[in-house]
């Protein structure tokens, strides 16, 4: 059976139309021991994964490329995505965003993830119904994902590696302990805040700029508000349905005033209560 045929490449957020890569710098487009390549990739515009957690492009473009390999013997795909981030504004937030998809909604790490180290190299790893690889490499990110719903097949760790010496993870060194303190949980939560107000100042700015309408950057920016008042509930115990409520009501009505007076509010007010300790 032709390699193709027990193989699919998966792509994920390639925003422009894609085209297929025969080669690479960034990919490893041979087989890799026992994991077999198609010896194709394939690249467009966009983040990546990391579109998932509202990461800013608008004024920029990221590069993403996809490829994958096919163990025959275990019958696993392994799927592998690279995105080359283009020193934008927004790129001081990617450690925190590679680090989102693996905590709850409000922040909190999950139990399956941890950091943990491979020939030297901090990375993210998490387990559950398979496996999920993830570290930065200087301006880039690396994911490599694969299935395995009762966790009984070998890892592909010959394919981590291989990455990892191409692309050398820049994560500083972090114990699982470190991960769980209430201190670097503390650190992202409000992290998180400070993203939500700094994406609603970057969306009201291609307004002024005019490169966006204005029905979008609304929505971006009450999605945003939304999460800010979801931490500020859980954190900081402020009731946040009735906010939620009007912020729905500005957006119903294209009422870009009132959204901008409420960002303005919840700014005035996260600059007095930043510092404050936080119940976890």
């Amino acid at each position: 059976m032709a390699l193709v045929t027990i193989f699919a490449l998966k792509v994920t957020d390639l925003e422009a139309a894609t085209q297929v890569v025969p080669q690479t710098d960034d990919l490893i487009l041979q087989s890799i021991g026992n994991y077999l390549s198609d010896g194709k990739g394939k690249c467009g515009n966009g983040a990546g994964f990391l579109a998932a957690t509202d990461h800013f492009r608008i004024d920029h473009n990221d590069i993403t490329c996809d490829t994958g390999y096919y163990n025959v013997d275990l019958d696993m795909a392994v799927e592998i995505q690279i995105t080359k981030h283009a020193g934008a504004a927004s790129d001081k937030w990617m450690l925190h965003e590679v680090d989102k998809g693996f905590r709850t909604s409000l922040g909190i790490p999950g139990e399956s993830y941890g950091p943990r180290v491979i020939d030297g190299h901090t990375i993210m790893d998490f387990g559950a119904g398979g496996r999920e690889y993830r570290w930065i490499s200087g301006n880039k990110v690396i994911r490599i994902e694969y299935t395995d719903l009762q966790m009984e097949k070998p890892e592909p760790i010959e394919v981590v590696k291989a990455y990892l010496a191409k692309h050398p993870s820049t994560l500083a060194p972090l114990t699982l302990k470190q991960l769980r303190s209430a201190e670097n949980i503390t650190t992202w939560i409000k992290d998180e805040m400070d993203r939500r107000m700094w994406l609603c100042d970057k969306w009201f700015m291609q307004l002024q700029l005019r490169k966006i309408e204005e029905k979008e950057v609304y929505q971006q920016a009450v999605k945003s508000l939304n999460i800010f008042l979801d931490y500020r509930e859980k954190y900081y115990r402020t009731e946040a349905v009735d906010e939620k409520n009007l912020i729905a009501v500005y957006l119903d009505t294209n009422n870009g005033t009132g959204i901008k007076a409420k960002l303005k509010e919840y700014k005035d007010w996260w600059a007095v209560n930043k510092e404050k300790s936080i119940n976890l």
